[in-house]
């Protein structure tokens, strides 16, 4: 018998592996050292450029928003989303990314499947001027079905130890800004789908009025980076924090950047909710708490500015062309009472 016999193609894997090496080169830095292709990546920290450099890591997946991108064939988006959604994370400490690793799992080594994820990878990457160094590609015959795959992702990048973003800079009175994100991101899929598959009963390529929009192509919308929007106010230290929202949404992650000593107010409706969460929403009956800690509900950054450089934030933003939203404020409270309460009602 072969190794093929068993479900494992090792002239696929090749083949996919040399498309990777090609893309990967395309976004290689002044600090990567050697190519793609041996046991490990090398990077080289440029240590004339930075006081005390802290290396900043992180790590996550797509989840099942994989399963949209299967069903309609389109795999390019989930790879940005996943580059994505790491730099945004070691970005809400005042990080820069250096570089990027990939692992893709699939059940059958598919090479055009590899290049599509692996070049929404590497355009994010050069996006977020972020190295692919390295990764793995596996196939997996008894653990993933034809046609299915996984993928995630582990990123690293740097802040100087004195600028980095610590909950003990936040105070009463600082502002909350919200970013907009342009759909789910890559949180909230298991539910979503469940609705529009199951209880709606639609095919992906079906369009809906209420979002004005193919429910697939709504659902592949692609997860925001942010670091090119904000990496002049993160240098120009005009913040204070920065909160991620992500798995959890709002309740889930703003809590995580503020003091105990404080208390995060939002204001619903001081924000436009997108049509695909109101649409999710009316479909599942779905009560406003549940709604708030399982999608971003149309806010992909929260970001918190003292009064005195508020201006300055909007107007660097506005220069970008980048829309913000005043939705709340930072306040004084005893550690006993809940980091966050919500005022006003959600628009959905």
């Amino acid at each position: 018998m072969r190794y093929a016999d068993a479900g494992v193609d090792i002239s696929r894997a090749e083949q996919a592996k040399e498309r990777i090496r090609r893309m990967a080169s395309r976004t290689f830095t002044r600090g990567v050292v050697g190519g793609i292709g041996a046991f490990g990546g090398l990077f080289a920290l440029d240590v004339k450029r930075w006081h005390e450099p802290v290396l900043v890591s992180s790590t996550d997946g797509v989840g099942t928003k994989l399963k949209i991108a299967a069903a309609i064939g389109i795999h390019s988006t989930v790879g940005g989303d996943l580059v994505n959604h790491c730099v945004n994370d070691i970005l809400t400490l005042g990080a820069e990314p250096l570089f990027f690793l990939d692992y893709l799992a699939l059940g059958r080594m598919d090479p055009d499947v590899v290049e599509q994820i692996v070049e929404g990878i590497t355009r994010a990457c050069h996006q977020a001027d972020c190295a692919l160094i390295g990764g793995e590609t596996a196939e997996l015959p008894d653990t993933y079905a034809t046609g299915e795959y996984d993928l995630a992702g582990f990123i690293v990048g740097v802040v100087e130890r004195s600028r980095i973003l610590k909950t003990s800079a936040v105070r009463a009175g600082d502002v909350l800004l919200a970013l907009p994100s342009l759909g789910l991101h890559t949180n909230g899929y298991s539910l979503a789908r469940k609705l529009v598959f199951e209880t709606a009963g639609l095919a992906p390529d079906a369009y809906v009025a209420e979002i004005s929009n193919k429910i697939g192509a709504e659902l592949l919308m692609p997860h925001r980076c942010y670091w090119p929007l904000l990496k002049t106010i993160v240098a120009q230290g005009l913040l204070t924090g920065m909160a991620h929202i992500t798995g959890g949404g709002i309740p889930g992650n703003l809590p995580r950047v503020l003091p105990r000593s404080t208390q995060a107010v939002v204001e619903l409706g001081s924000w436009p909710v997108l049509p695909i969460f109101s649409y999710l929403a009316k479909l599942g009956q779905i009560e406003r708490d549940e709604l708030l800690r399982t999608f971003n509900l149309g806010v992909g950054m929260i970001l918190i500015v003292p009064p005195a450089n508020l201006r300055a934030v909007e107007t660097e933003l506005k220069r970008r062309r980048e829309k913000c939203y005043r939705i709340g404020e930072i306040r004084n409270a005893d550690s006993r009472k809940a980091p966050l309460v919500f005022t006003g009602s959600l628009p959905v």
